[in-house]
């Protein structure tokens, strides 16, 4: 009988057997989280340790806070400039106007010299020439435009001062070949009224026949039936 059981507990047939630690598995689960925790600990020491020691997380604060007063300066540096550069433009576009401006007014103050010239020039004939002159022809003037116009200008002065109101007529002819004959053209319309106290400008335009060639323009007032002056100008 001892026989048969030992020779079963020394053969396959021997009944399976647990082996089962004494410590509850709750203690072991903590004691595992301990160690863990444990380890990790001692590695954060060691990595915080090794940047200590080689500097290398104080640099890069320090790089850190210089980057963030580069980036400051850089952005009060750029609204400066735009500042500049807005400022600019508006000084730019208030010039450019008033260099528009002032152009525009040169031009009408050359233009309004040009007419005084003209003008000074014409009332200086109306200097007279002697104080036995009742009525005169001063500036008498032609001009032919593209061969087919004539411009002409007149201005008749009484030179005494308070002199009485002048009626009369101004005729005024033309003189030179056509086709190369003599040729005379009086003023188209016929003479022209005159009516003034102390002097009065006439002008006017004059078409002129193809082959007409001016030579002489010739001015005359009358007063009624009577010749007050004559002028002539050649061409």
């Amino acid at each position: 009988m001892r026989w048969k059981l030992l020779r079963r507990r020394l053969t396959i047939t021997a009944p399976r057997m647990k082996v089962r630690s004494a410590m509850p598995w709750p203690l072991q689960w903590a004691a595992a989280a301990i160690v863990l925790g444990f380890c990790a600990a001692i590695s954060l020491w060691a990595f915080e340790l090794g940047k200590q020691l080689a500097g290398v997380d104080h640099g890069s604060r320090e790089e850190l806070v210089r980057l963030r007063e580069d980036v400051v300066n850089l952005r009060q540096e750029r609204d400066r400039i735009q500042s500049i550069l807005n400022t600019s433009g508006s000084a730019i576009t208030v010039e450019r106007a008033a260099q528009e401006k002032m152009a525009s007014r040169v031009r009408l103050l050359e233009t309004e010299n040009r007419s005084l010239r003209e003008d000074l020039g014409f009332f200086e004939k109306l200097m007279p020439a002697s104080g036995a002159e009742s009525v005169a022809i001063r500036g008498l003037q032609a001009e032919v435009l593209s061969g087919t116009q004539l411009k002409w200008q007149v201005l008749v002065i009484q030179p005494g001062k308070n002199a009485p109101e002048f009626r009369g007529k101004l005729e005024l002819s033309l003189s030179g070949t056509l086709d190369g004959k003599p040729w005379m053209m009086p003023l188209p319309g016929g003479p022209q009224s005159l009516q003034f106290r102390q002097y009065r400008r006439v002008e006017g335009m004059v078409d002129l026949p193809a082959q007409a060639v001016v030579k002489n323009v010739s001015a005359r007032v009358v007063e009624g039936s009577v010749s007050r002056a004559v002028q002539n100008v050649s061409l």
